[in-house]
């Protein structure tokens, strides 16, 4: 955490110098407001817009959370077939790979028709995204073992549940983690994209009253807590893998 302060104002520093210049364009060009709103018009919309679009945070927040849970659950459950069951892995993984050839925005509606307008196919959509980075860094972090410590264990009679849970599954805990925090900037997407479907509140119902009104800067505020729900579900899985992942080696601190 140390780190990441000390590190993060560079890209801080980036993202004002961005806004100042942002701010002075539309102010130069005198650029109308509903076509490209200034950072100041934007945040006075999130200050003085509360009233319009708190109702609208927590459904999708809701729907980020069961969603990722679910997808987590659902990937990681699939990984570890596939992996165990080899078989299964040489049947499944090529279907896996053409199922994310189909556009959620494409197999959304059809989920609709199927489930209703309530918040299951909501949450399939948030799974269908999220499962899949989770299964595929799952696997590919059961394969990165060291031979010579699985061959060591073999000959000292370990069983296949032992290896499996004293060096396969701790060993693929850093990829599995780098699937989740994949997913979890894919479930707000997810979120977003059900709630234009079909929804009555929601940040993507928020966007699409916005953006019919031809209010930019609420657009842009949606924008905005897409942003801060990804950041706050990332901060929260890395705070949860460095709890799990206790014997895993420091960084150098002093790494420019």
């Amino acid at each position: 955490m140390k780190t990441l302060i000390i590190k993060g104002w560079r890209p801080t520093s980036v993202l004002l110098l961005l806004f100042i210049i942002w701010e002075f364009f539309v102010k130069i060009f005198n650029i109308e407001q509903w076509l490209l709103p200034s950072p100041s018009h934007i945040f006075i919309e999130l200050v003085h817009g509360t009233d319009v679009y708190l109702e609208h945070l927590w459904p999708t927040i809701q729907l980020c959370i069961i969603g990722l849970l679910l997808g987590c659950a659902i990937g990681i459950v699939t990984g570890t077939i596939l992996h165990i069951v080899p078989f299964l892995r040489e049947a499944f993984y090529p279907l896996l790979i053409i199922s994310q050839n189909i556009p959620i925005i494409v197999l959304a509606p059809l989920l609709v028709i199927w489930f209703g307008f309530g918040m299951l196919p909501k949450i399939i959509v948030i799974i269908l995204v999220c499962f899949f980075p989770i299964t595929i860094a799952l696997l590919d972090g059961f394969k990165q073992i060291d031979r010579d410590i699985m061959n060591y264990m073999k000959m000292a009679g370990a069983t296949k549940k032992q290896i499996f849970w004293k060096l396969e599954w701790p060993n693929a805990l850093p990829s599995l983690f780098s699937g989740i925090k994949i997913s979890a900037t894919y479930s707000v997407m997810g979120a977003v994209i059900s709630e234009w479907l079909g929804a009555s509140k929601g940040i993507g119902v928020y966007m699409q009253l916005s953006q019919s009104s031809f209010r930019t800067d609420r657009v842009f505020v949606a924008i905005i807590f897409i942003i801060l729900i990804s950041l706050l579900l990332l901060g929260a899985i890395m705070m949860f893998e460095k709890w799990m992942i206790r014997w895993r080696p420091r960084e150098e601190n002093n790494r420019e």
